[in-house]
């Protein structure tokens, strides 16, 4: 009896240690689970494996088994890493393909207007048609040129149909809102600047009532170096200035030196490089202020009395005849530069903004360009340099707001502009 009562207390005994124990391990345990090596091994407490070797490490009193747990556990955190970065890849690889999958659409889809912007932006451009010819071959090239062009009036202009008028003793009749913006006008007023804007739309029309103050301004080292269009208008002292000429730029990227065509100044030629591969052609005023625009020489163009004078093109309007655009011209859509006259004599500047895409302006192509000029009036115009080429400056500052394809607000040196002097 006394035997069994002793076998008794030592049950007990034996029970009580092993509770004093158990809570003593899952005291340990618990301190393990909160240590910060432990969340750093493994910080995601609820996955499965990891709840499964806990338990077993509650479970087991044997020391060399509690630390392959523990080692075991310290394994699982790189092959989870690894799970996430594959997912992580398979993601990536998944939006590439849905991105490259859409840019093949646009490129070589059944729908052709994003091929034809592409191809007819890029290669009416002086530097970046590498931008059609990475994608397509010159068959298509030539396909989609040939299917988007302007073409031009033979005429020459009509110079006798210029007439100058002086509205200020007149009780004029608008014959619509353009007019109406063109001739309203303080007397005192040189120049008015006029905000065209619409669906995409973002532009200036410089109206000036005098054209005997428009004038060719250059680089101080054209040729060799541009400027950029504030420095030339400052240095004229320009009431107004735009943008005039193209440019090449052989060994000098974004130099701006390099005129292409002939550039008169005063009655003197002062460069007659290569033309530029565009139609179009001198674009001048006369010494009685009448603007001139024909297929001609430089020293033709001396001889009919041209006084300051650019060559580009495409010609817009002759004799208050549009030129006749097919598709969107072969100009796709850009920031534009455009010069004209109305038959009243008084001239037209045309800045229009583009590759703005956070508000929605991607620029304007051929047709829009000649839209908005016969609008207010113009009775001969033509397309001046464009892209990133395009400045306005009124009063030493820049007028327009420029931006290139990745948001900058830029413009770039140029050889020579149109001015208004005082």
């Amino acid at each position: 009896m006394k035997d069994d009562i002793e076998v008794l207390f030592e049950d007990d005994e034996d029970k009580k240690l092993n509770e004093e124990r158990m809570l003593e391990k899952e005291e340990n345990l618990d301190d393990y689970v909160k240590d910060e090596s432990l969340e750093n091994i493994f910080p995601d407490k609820d996955d499965v494996k990891v709840d499964r070797l806990l338990e077993e490490f509650k479970e087991t009193e044997n020391l060399e088994k509690n630390e392959e747990i523990k080692e075991e556990i310290k394994e699982e955190n790189p092959k989870k890493k690894m799970k996430i970065w594959q997912i992580i890849l398979v993601i990536l690889i998944c939006l590439a393909l849905v991105i490259g999958s859409s840019l093949a659409f646009l490129l070589y889809g059944p729908y052709p207007n994003f091929r034809n912007w592409l191809i007819t932006t890029a290669m009416t451009t002086m530097s970046h048609q590498y931008l059609a010819t990475w994608f397509y071959d010159d068959e298509t090239i030539n396909e989609v040129m040939k299917n988007n062009y302007v073409l031009e009036s033979l005429e020459d202009t009509d110079l006798d149909a210029i007439n100058f008028t002086d509205y200020s003793n007149l009780n004029v009749m608008y014959k619509n809102k353009y007019e109406k913006e063109i001739l309203e006008h303080d007397e005192k007023e040189s120049y008015k600047l006029i905000n065209i804007e619409g669906d995409g739309l973002r532009g200036y029309l410089i109206a000036i009532y005098d054209p005997s103050k428009v004038k060719i301004a250059t680089a101080s080292n054209m040729a060799s170096s541009g400027e950029m269009l504030i420095d030339i208008a400052k240095k004229n002292n320009a009431l107004v200035a735009i943008n005039a000429s193209g440019f090449e730029d052989p060994g000098y990227v974004g130099n701006g030196g390099r005129p292409v065509g002939a550039v008169i100044k005063d009655g003197k030629l002062l460069s007659n490089l290569s033309r530029a591969p565009v139609s179009g052609g001198i674009i001048g005023f006369t010494h009685d202020n009448k603007l001139i625009m024909g297929k001609m020489s430089a020293q033709e163009a001396l001889s009919k009395g041209v006084r300051d004078a650019v060559e580009f093109g495409p010609y817009l309007i002759v004799n208050g005849e549009p030129s006749f655009i097919k598709g969107n011209g072969g100009w796709g859509t850009a920031p534009r530069t455009a010069i004209g006259q109305r038959k009243d004599g008084i001239v037209l500047f045309l800045v229009m903004d583009g590759r703005d895409y956070a508000h929605g302006i991607d620029g304007v192509g051929m047709t829009e360009l000649t839209e908005i000029l016969m609008n207010y009036g113009a009775y001969n115009a033509s397309n001046l340099d464009g892209g990133t080429s395009c400045g306005l400056v009124i009063d030493g500052k820049l007028a327009n707001k420029p931006v290139n394809g990745s948001g900058k607000k830029v413009t770039r040196a140029i050889p020579n502009a149109w001015i208004v002097t005082e």
